[in-house]
């Protein structure tokens, strides 16, 4: 099913059996970020958030990339009044562009980038807010920004941490190299490998779109949630969610389901 909820130029999303597929099609850039780029992904994932029966999602680029970065051309012109702007938080915590990179992480499913051709800069930061990275072995990843004289500003060094190694994120960044996607498993950028990594991002999301949702969305809640907690409130929310699990319809379709060989039937939430 196709929902257009974001301008049909930049972004389009494929919705099937609980998976929405969210996709980058400015395919002529290499998908890169203009301003349109950026309004149309917001978009997308503000439609996302509150869509019912959404179990997982993957994102993707049409063409030859997943998204070469910032459209310099474009961003140009825009300097001046861009860097007046960024302290200004539209969207909760972050700006606009944060935001970009940042609503996949808080999506309440798991999201998962499949990523191909080149991924630099802005493109790698929106890849870091997925759950989980696909990338082809081949594939081009870099921190991009000091070649052009900036920093990662996307939620790059939010979103690295505890993913990529410190030492080895300050070297990505400041020389701006770049890694193969076999090389970004290695080094913490991507999760697994694949040489149709849509095909495998695709398939990773209907084995989660066949789980229970309340589950999911529990952990992913978990995952989310650990990082700025301590080790006691870690462990007491554990028990919270697990308790609001167990003996729900959902939990017990599950292990009847089990029992049975059979596909789940659950009540999305």
């Amino acid at each position: 099913m196709r929902h257009d909820i974001a301008p049909a130029d930049r972004v389009a999303i494929d919705v099937d059996g609980g998976v929405a597929h969210v996709r980058m099609v400015r395919s002529d850039k290499l998908n890169a970020l203009d301003p349109a780029m950026f309004e149309a992904l917001v978009a997308a994932g503000d439609a996302l958030s509150g869509m019912q029966g959404l179990r997982c999602v993957v994102l993707s680029g049409e063409g030859k990339a997943f998204c070469a970065g910032l459209d310099l051309v474009s961003m140009a012109g825009l300097a001046g009044d861009v860097g007046a702007s960024l302290a200004e938080r539209t969207h909760g915590e972050a700006n606009l562009f944060q935001q970009v990179a940042v609503q996949w992480r808080k999506l309440p499913v798991p999201v998962i980038a499949a990523v191909h051709g080149v991924c630099f800069g802005g493109g790698l930061q929106i890849a870091a807010g997925a759950d989980i990275r696909v990338v082809a072995p081949e594939a081009r990843l870099a921190v991009m920004e000091l070649k052009w004289g900036i920093v990662p500003d996307m939620a790059g060094f939010a979103l690295w941490q505890g993913v990529v190694r410190e030492d080895v994120l300050r070297e990505l960044t400041y020389t701006a190299r770049e890694v193969t996607g076999l090389e970004a498993v290695g080094l913490g950028l991507a999760t697994l490998a694949d040489s149709d990594p849509l095909a495998r991002a695709l398939a990773l999301a209907q084995n989660i779109a066949g789980r229970n949702p309340h589950a999911v969305r529990a952990a992913k809640a978990l995952f989310n949630r650990a990082s700025a907690m301590s080790f006691g409130e870690v462990l007491l929310a554990e028990s919270e969610e697990q308790q609001k699990l167990l003996g729900s319809q959902n939990q017990l379709e599950a292990v009847a389901a089990g029992m049975a060989k059979r596909p789940a039937n659950f009540v999305d939430p």
